[in-house]
């Protein structure tokens, strides 16, 4: 077996695109490989700054020999069919075919043998066409043939070994070879390798760490020691760490010290600025307060011990922060009123107006939502027409990822309240699956907010998630507000609220078109007022005036709440994802959203409970029971039995009794015994949320409900009999259903 090496050299590979050019590479690699029929028995990739690699070891020396048989035309063919089926065959004659008996007569057969190629070959063939067709975010033209020669950077070398043999292969006039290069600073040029083994351990010597990994753990021990031995701790950052990783072959931690007076910038700043222009980690004390020193990732021995690097980086990053500075004074100066005053010239979206008409429908929804999570609807109402502000700041211009966190500064600059401020800061979290959940009564109301009202708006002019595509991030507004409400335990009954919401949407936008016209004269309108009290208030025919490419301002102006119907569905959807780690399946989440209930909360508990009962023996056992009984109901009623009149009939207080007087089975009487006591038990528990309550209740119809199907056969002759039986049935199924819609469960 063999093992083949590869290397592009070339300048700097930025680090952003090193991990997958990685990824591209293999797929690249082993599509060319597979589709040539070639096995390994390892792959590893690699890269760095200057070099982007793989190794496989354990391919074959060759392809496998392919011995193919092709059916060609009847014996006695026309000689032009015969020459075509020749030619394409790759024979010479019919002497090289042989001759077999079909159904309708006798046909040649070409006999196809294609040798195995050698691998070093299929190699040298898809080293250039890996090249030339490789998926670069970003590219650059070089040398002689500009418009044929893309590299991420300018290409300066390939080492192609089968081996140890150099492979025949050549990529924009660059002729492989086993010739790589080391370090620029510590390395001693080019020299030549035999395998990977001695390519590895050669770059070594020449002062480049190859394995990614290594070098990772090398940046973080380094840096943690440098921090310790000062006295101080590292603020670890793991993205930071990962791009660092692809800036150094040779990594060589070395502590600086700023000036102390930028130490009365927010300390966001301070650690953006470090991370986002100079690649610097930040330093913290025992307390977690930021210091003045930072720790810089060089890419090479110092002989001072780091001396002149640390000063080097020390005068950058003064550069750096004296803007930080001044964006933080004009701010200030500015304020975040005068900020928010800005938004009505900033457009959210075409058809959803600004940002400032965003702002006001956020913060009358947070005004409406604060008594149920518990917080002051007017601090709720300031802190939401607030949240945006802080867009339009120098700061937030120069680092989009402080929106939020910048507006609680400017906040508490002009004196607000901290709930405020932090409601200012929270209200985009979380903003994924390791970000915290704004928990305070007010961010918590802003929150959910500022993501219903994005959800209810993109719904409303029908810009939905489709498939992979979620341009406006919806899927993550809907498991945002899921967090927020489980996580804070807030009983909000949603479909009502997104109703208001849609209602208030509709309003705003009606309300806004109406007072543009000449003329119009509005009254005070409620944020859920009908729309057509406000057309008809304004007294204005809008049924031929165009609106945003409707047809008609009646067409544009159709309820939004209308629109949003499968919105609850959508957070269903994201529930179900966000479920799925606790091992809770999908169809049970539709099982209890089936019931109409729209409280996450307690569809959540309920769904924990009724996964846990379905996973012991007797949910399992029960959930069979319950098929079998719905199975029956179904035939009969689709042979027409007709279950309402037979319950109208009966009468549905009396029904258990009337069965149990036609009851000829102690098994059927102990069932109708069995139903009675779970309904009970499992209404009281309901009603006190105690749903592992009303599961352990269900489960106590087990033992009655097998029992009955084996001694009772419910299509008796008697007419009655059999009717009261089926009754029976749908009594089952009623006592289930109450806890959730059994029918929708898969297993």
């Amino acid at each position: 077996m063999s093992e083949l090496l590869l290397e592009f050299f070339c300048e700097e590979i930025p680090a952003r695109m090193q991990a997958r050019a990685e990824a591209d590479l293999e797929k690249l690699f082993v599509e060319r490989l597979k589709g040539a029929g070639l096995n390994w028995d390892a792959l590893k990739t690699f890269s760095g700054p200057r070099r982007l690699g793989l190794v496989i070891t354990g391919l074959p020396t060759k392809t496998e020999d392919v011995r193919e048989e092709r059916k060609g035309p009847k014996v006695g063919a026309p000689d032009k069919a015969i020459e075509g089926f020749l030619r394409s065959a790759g024979l010479d004659s019919l002497d090289q075919c042989k001759i077999e008996d079909g159904k309708k007569g006798q046909f040649y057969i070409a006999l196809i043998e294609k040798p195995g190629r050698a691998t070093a070959d299929v190699v040298a063939e898809a080293v250039p066409d890996v090249a030339k067709t490789f998926p670069w975010p970003k590219s650059m033209k070089f040398g002689e043939d500009a418009r044929q020669q893309r590299w991420v950077r300018p290409l300066q070398r390939i080492l192609c070994l089968m081996d140890g043999q150099v492979v025949d292969t050549e990529v924009f006039g660059i002729k492989a070879s086993n010739i790589t290069e080391g370090h620029r600073v510590h390395g001693d040029g080019p020299f030549e390798v035999s395998d990977f083994a001695s390519y590895e351990a050669g770059l070594r010597d020449n002062g480049v760490i190859l394995n990614r990994a290594e070098r990772r753990e090398l940046i973080l021990t380094g840096a943690r020691k440098v921090c310790t031995e000062a006295g101080f701790e590292l603020v670890e950052d793991s993205s930071l760490l990962e791009e660092v990783t692809g800036l150094v072959e040779h990594p060589v931690p070395v502590l600086g010290e700023m000036d102390p007076e930028f130490l009365d910038l927010p300390p966001e700043v301070i650690t953006l600025t470090m991370k986002t222009h100079q690649k610097y980690f930040a330093v913290q004390d025992k307390t977690g307060k930021l210091v003045s020193k930072f720790v810089v990732i060089a890419n090479q021995d110092a002989p001072d011990g780091g001396v002149a690097i640390a000063a080097g980086n020390a005068r950058v990053l003064s550069a750096r922060l004296s803007d930080a500075r001044h964006f933080w004074d004009l701010d200030r100066k500015t304020g975040l009123e005068a900020m928010a005053a800005e938004l009505s010239k900033v457009t959210f979206h075409e058809k959803l107006g600004t940002v400032a008409d965003k702002t006001e429908r956020v913060a009358t929804l947070a005004r409406e939502l604060a008594d149920a999570v518990g917080a002051d609807p007017e601090l709720a109402y300031t802190a939401a027409k607030l949240a945006k502000a802080d867009l339009v700041s120098q700061m937030v211009y120069e680092f989009p990822e402080l929106q939020g966190a910048m507006g609680r500064y400017y906040a508490l600059e002009a004196g607000l309240d901290a709930q405020t401020a932090d409601a200012i800061r929270d209200h985009y979290k979380p903003q994924g699956p390791s970000d915290a959940v704004p928990t305070a009564p007010v961010s918590a109301a802003v929150a959910l907010a500022d993501k219903l009202d994005t959800l209810v708006g993109f719904w409303a002019i029908n810009e939905k998630p489709t498939g992979s595509k979620d341009p406006f991030a919806l899927r993550r507004a809907a498991l945002g507000v899921i967090r927020v409400l489980l996580e804070g335990n807030l009983r909000l009954p949603l479909n009502e609220r997104i109703v208001w919401a849609s209602k208030h949407l509709t309003n705003t936008f009606v309300k806004s078109y109406l007072q543009g016209l000449k003329g119009t004269r509005l009254t005070d309108v409620e944020p859920d007022q009908d729309v057509s009290a406000l057309i008809q208030n304004a007294q204005i025919d809008i049924q031929n005036m165009k609106v945003s490419g409707a047809e008609n301002a009646t067409e544009f102006f159709e309820p939004f709440y209308d629109k949003c119907a499968d919105l609850l569905a959508f957070f269903a959807d994201r529930l179900k994802v966000h479920l799925k780690d606790e091992g809770i399946k999908h169809d049970v989440i539709d099982a209890v959203f089936a019931l109409g209930d729209d409280d996450l909360v307690r569809v959540t508990n309920k769904a924990r409970a009724l996964q846990a009962f379905l996973d012991a023996e007797s949910g399992t056992a029960l959930l069979a029971g319950y098929r079998r009984a719905a199975n029956i109901l179904a035939a009969e009623e689709k042979k027409g039995f007709d279950l309402s009149a037979a319950r109208e009939e009966v009468g549905e207080a009396s029904l258990l009794s009337t069965i149990r007087a036609s009851a000829t089975a102690s098994e059927e009487t102990a069932l109708i015994d069995a139903i009675e006591a779970a309904e009970t038990a499992a209404q009281a528990a309901l009603a006190e949320e105690n749903f592992e309550a009303a599961m352990k209740a269900l489960a106590q119809l087990r033992g009655p409900v097998d029992a009955f199907f084996e001694a009772v056969v419910v299509n008796d002759e008697d007419a009655i009999v059999r009717r009261n039986r089926l009754l029976l049935l749908s009594r089952i199924r009623a006592a289930t259903d109450a806890v959730a819609d059994f029918s929708r469960l898969e297993g």
